[in-house]
């Protein structure tokens, strides 16, 4: 029997982690499962509710790192994993996407001589300004089993050099949470609540520092609400991040027709982007989920990680200019929308080849 310690540290990792979990519970023979939660996201709606919602239990160990500088943080993250590593004795510690809580614990595991498995292994932006990437090749580079979602990560791997017998093609394991969940999903009275329309409101996603972290940004975002805002209603659940530069830099928004809200919950945000006529965003997750989905998605970044997104789904790199954010929006409204497919094993089975790469090998 196989010993694995499953991480979570952030949002995004929920959603990816859920699924996997509960396919090891179904192995009780073969694996024994624990959960640890770092506290990297510790407000409530960042994180408590997520473990609710997708039905997992409360984590086994509890680190409550809380937020702090990238080195202070992972420091912290190495220091509290450790011990629970020597705690547990796992045999595999498996990690996902590309938070702060991914690279810290991958380290403690490899130099513990503990087996490293990596969910969505590959996926590079080849923009080394993001602490995301950083994490991402780090981690990629002393993983033992490197489970990839998309072509692209297939590609990347063997370019750096990755042996064969590493890397996993498994697919989306998030989209395996979003098929699980999409009849609550459909069946909710989310915009109903929030005072939007099905299909006729736009929905606005942003939290990337490179965005969020300039004035320029909210000079952007009021010229955004104040064009769109005459023909649509804009929904906003702001991060905490987003909403105290928009205090600091002293660019709050008085528009009846943007309507910002405290972060949603996952079914709730998982509503609303469903719904949406367009999505607007910096997030890497939702580049996925309205690809699968088929709404479309304009992204205010210059670069992407998910280019599968772009190639097959239904999102569209706009860049950060936002003259090019408005061309895109524009022409999407005009009736030009960009029809996009579902990718490559991205069929709500992802979490069960996790399981097999590992329980097999």
């Amino acid at each position: 029997m196989k010993k694995i310690l499953l991480v979570v540290g952030a949002r995004p990792n929920f959603m990816k982690v859920a699924p996997v979990y509960k396919e090891f519970k179904k192995h009780p023979d073969k694996a024994e499962v624990r959960l640890c939660h770092t506290g990297q996201h510790y407000d409530v709606k960042m994180s408590d509710v997520f473990f609710q919602q997708l039905g997992i239990p409360e984590p086994d160990f509890y680190l409550g790192v809380g937020s702090a500088s990238h080195a202070v943080q992972t420091a912290n993250i190495m220091t509290e994993f450790e011990k629970v590593c020597l705690e547990m004795q796992p045999d595999v510690v498996l990690v996902a996407g590309d938070v702060n809580s991914t690279i810290a614990c991958g380290l403690v595991a490899v130099k513990l001589h503990i087996k490293l498995g990596h969910i969505e292994a590959g996926l590079r932006s080849f923009d080394r300004t993001m602490p995301e990437e950083i994490n991402r090749l780090l981690t990629d580079a002393i993983s033992d089993y490197l489970f990839v979602t998309e072509k692209s990560g297939l590609e990347n791997l063997k370019n750096e050099g990755v042996p064969d017998e590493k890397i996993i093609f498994t697919g989306n394991c998030m989209i395996d949470t979003l098929v699980n969940f999409l009849p609550k999903v459909e069946e909710s009275d989310t915009s109903d609540r929030l005072g939007v329309k099905p299909g006729e409101y736009i929905l606005l996603t942003f939290h990337r520092p490179a965005n969020v972290d300039t004035a320029e940004f909210f000079v952007n975002l009021r010229d955004f609400v104040a064009k769109y805002g005459r023909n649509h209603k804009i929904l906003f659940p702001i991060h905490p991040r987003t909403r105290a530069n928009m205090k600091n830099f002293g660019a709050e928004i008085d528009d009846e027709n943007l309507i910002m809200t405290e972060p949603l919950s996952y079914l709730d945000f998982l509503h609303v982007m469903r719904y949406a006529k367009v999505v607007v965003t910096d997030s890497g997750g939702v580049q996925e989920e309205t690809t699968y989905l088929g709404v479309p998605c304009i992204t205010v970044r210059d670069n992407t990680e998910r280019p599968i997104t772009v190639e097959v789904g239904t999102n569209i790199l706009a860049g950060t200019d936002f003259r090019n954010v408005f061309a895109a929006l524009d022409d999407l409204l005009a009736g030009n929308v960009k029809k996009g497919a579902i990718p490559d094993l991205w069929d709500g089975q992802a979490a069960s080849r996790v399981v097999d790469g590992l329980l097999n090998r």
